[in-house]
């Protein structure tokens, strides 16, 4: 391993290089479930925060119309914008092993408190700070295992973690089946249960993540290199002892001019005049991506008890083969991101969902389907647009500057969100609420119309990121000198 040199200036390092040639390891595992096991959480509380939407309507549990139950999913999505903005600016900051506790600490209060709302106000309130810790989470979280995993891997890693949101979401609807049961619990208890019980899981993360380390490569741009050298140092001794052997030495270096801060004039100019075609093809993605899966996805218990007359306690059922077709998608199509290439895959499935959508929205306005029809061709819909949805954060993720990193994902989370997520909720529940099937049909319409829009802005401005060291997809800020 060539030493690392210093200046006054600056300081020349082979940390990216040799992160980046390690082999798949435990020490990746650990990095994987600790941090990704969030968003099988977050799906777990979210799908069961939807599959209640039917129940929570009824007089005796809280009363609450269809529009109430869309201006909550827009009151959960305004929080996580906030929490993306506020938490993803530190995250940058402070580094990303110490938010990634703040921000669960924040969102594991959120959910806790919701189990015992009182009234429309009080469960609106608790839904926002969930949403501000999960929008935190998801700017600390893609930023450390970015940086943590091998460029090799890096595409199919980030994919398959944001897909596992939707191993939650299964775990979420099956529990509705159980908890909503009235032989078994009291519709007004049952669903008190399910976040409570959520809230208690999600404390076992802390725990596993005392065992990640902060990013090395965060660490070098801030000026402590030789915390970096020994954080590398530890985790290459660890893989060393795994495969038995030496690890080939790293090719290449960096000279870093580390500076601490970096204000926010400078982001912004770096982010929308350096590379402003970027940021276009990150809003766009983002944009879509929101739209469709909040306009669906939070209001998707309520088609099926206002237009097939599912049953509130039954909703679990048909939302557990949707949620497992949104995992697959990730995990079957993930490694093809780092193959076939992100601009050919990322415009392809965005091309695909939207294609489906507008025939599957068709097929309901014509009243030609069922429950079980509508779940199917959901579930093969959404295989699809899980994938392209992963990979608006892996795009975000990995083509802005190291330094900007945290701040680049929660800020076209919070575009993509405000713009494209958070109407669509209500606007969907508005729409659901009409009774009218031609009118939602418009709406899903309108849902293709941006997916698709968002995969020719990737076949313009589409970034050939695979396989490549993030250094060489954009340098860092401190690697020129000021």
């Amino acid at each position: 391993m060539a030493p690392q040199t210093s200046s006054p200036a600056g300081f020349e390092t082979q940390i990216p290089e040799r992160l980046d040639r390690l082999p798949w390891s435990r020490f990746h595992w650990l990095v994987v479930f600790a941090l990704g096991i969030t968003w099988v959480l977050d799906g777990l509380e979210v799908t069961f925060k939807g599959a209640i939407s039917g129940v929570l309507q009824e007089p005796g549990v809280m009363n609450f119309s269809p529009a109430n139950i869309g201006l909550i999913a827009s009151v959960y999505l305004t929080g996580a914008v906030l929490g993306a903005l506020f938490f993803g600016h530190l995250t940058d900051r402070h580094g990303r092993q110490k938010l990634f506790f703040v921000t669960l600490a924040v969102y594991l209060g959120g959910v806790l408190l919701t189990a015992f709302s009182w009234n429309l106000a009080s469960f609106s309130l608790f839904r926002f700070f969930t949403g501000c810790g999960i929008g935190g989470e998801y700017a600390a979280i893609n930023s450390a295992i970015d940086e943590l995993i091998p460029a090799y891997y890096r595409g199919r890693v980030d994919l398959i973690v944001n897909g596992s949101y939707w191993i939650g979401a299964a775990l979420g609807s099956g529990a509705t089946i159980l908890l909503l049961d009235p032989r078994w619990f009291a519709p007004a208890i049952g669903w008190r249960l399910g976040f409570g019980i959520g809230a208690l899981l999600g404390l076992t993360i802390l725990f596993l993540r005392r065992w990640v380390p902060e990013s090395p490569r965060w660490l070098m741009t801030h000026g402590r290199a030789e915390e970096a050298e020994r954080v590398v140092g530890e985790i290459e001794t660890r893989v060393e002892k795994e495969i038995d052997g030496k690890l080939p030495g790293p090719v290449g270096s960096l000279v870093i001019y580390p500076r601490r801060r970096y204000g926010f004039g400078g982001i912004a100019k770096m982010m929308f005049g350096r590379y402003r075609k970027r940021s276009i093809l990150c809003l766009s993605l983002m944009v879509s991506q929101a739209f469709l899966y909040n306009a669906i996805f939070f209001t998707y218990a309520m088609v099926l008890t206002r237009f097939y007359r599912v049953s509130a306690e039954k909703t679990g059922i048909y939302l557990l083969p949707f949620a497992v077709g949104n995992f697959l998608g990730p995990l079957l199509l993930g490694r093809f991101f780092d193959t076939v290439g992100r601009r050919q895959m990322i415009s392809g499935t965005y091309t695909i969902s939207a294609v489906l959508l507008g025939a599957t929205g068709a097929a309901f306005a014509d009243r030609l389907l069922g429950p079980v029809s509508q779940t199917v061709l959901w579930s093969v819909v959404f295989f699809f647009a899980s994938a392209a949805a992963s990979s608006a954060y892996l795009t975000a993720s990995e083509i802005f500057p190291l330094e900007t990193r945290g701040l680049a994902i929660a800020l076209f989370f919070a575009l993509g969100t405000a713009t494209g997520g958070i109407v669509a909720p209500w606007l969907f529940g508005t729409l659901i609420g009409t009774g009218s099937r031609d009118a939602v049909f418009g709406g899903y319409l309108a849902g293709a119309v941006l997916m698709l829009a968002a995969a020719g802005v990737t076949l313009r401005y589409g970034v050939r990121a695979e396989r490549k060291p993030l250094e060489s997809i954009a340098s860092p800020l401190s690697s020129e000198a000021e």
